[in-house]
C-alpha cells in the first residue's frame, strides 16, 4: 500500500525513538524511505543557544554537518534493514511547511514521524511540528509517540 516513505527527523531523541519502528514499518511494506532534516535559518535574535555565539558562515557550515551527521544515522539504520533510503537537507524556519513540501515534491503516500509527547503549557509554548503536520498535509501521517 504504501511505497514511498518521508522520515522527517529533528535528530531529537523521540525521532531517535521511531527511528527503527518507521524503518521497520517501510521493510514489511517493501517501501523506501526519504529522510529529511530541516535545519532553522540564521538569526541574530534567537532562543537557539546555537546560533548565540557562532557567526552566520560558521552557523551554516556546522548546521549542515550537524544534518548530515543525523541522516548519516537514519541512512545506516535503513541500510541495515535493507530498504533503500535517499536524504534530504532544507532550511526553513517553518518545518512543517518544508515536511509537507517535501513529500508531495518527492512523490511520498506517507509521512513517519516522531511526536515529543508535550503535554499542557510546555506543549502551547514550544508548538507541535507534528501537530501542524497534521493539520496542514494530504498525505497520510504516521505517528510515533515516545515511550
Amino acid at each position: 500500500m504504501f511505497k514511498h516513505i518521508l522520515f522527517p527527523t529533528d535528530g531529537s531523541p523521540a525521532s531517535g525513538a521511531a527511528l527503527h519502528s518507521a524503518i521497520k514499518f517501510a521493510q514489511e511494506a517493501g517501501a523506501r524511505v526519504t529522510a529529511l532534516h530541516v535545519i532553522p535559518e540564521f538569526h541574530i535574535f534567537t532562543y537557539h543557544p546555537d546560533m548565540l555565539e557562532d557567526t552566520r558562515g560558521v552557523y551554516l557550515k556546522d548546521s549542515e554537518v550537524h544534518s548530515a551527521s543525523v541522516l548519516d544515522e537514519v541512512a545506516q539504520v535503513a541500510s541495515d534493514y535493507n530498504v533503500p533510503c535517499d536524504v534530504v537537507q532544507r532550511r526553513s524556519d517553518q518545518p512543517y511547511e518544508t515536511i509537507i513540501a517535501t513529500a508531495i515534491d518527492y512523490g511520498c503516500d506517507m509521512i513517519a514521524m516522531a511526536t515529543h509527547g508535550y503535554k499542557g503549557v510546555k506543549g502551547m509554548l514550544l508548538g507541535s511540528e507534528t501537530h501542524r503536520v497534521l493539520l496542514n498535509t494530504p498525505v497520510p501521517v504516521l505517528v510515533f509517540r515516545p515511550q
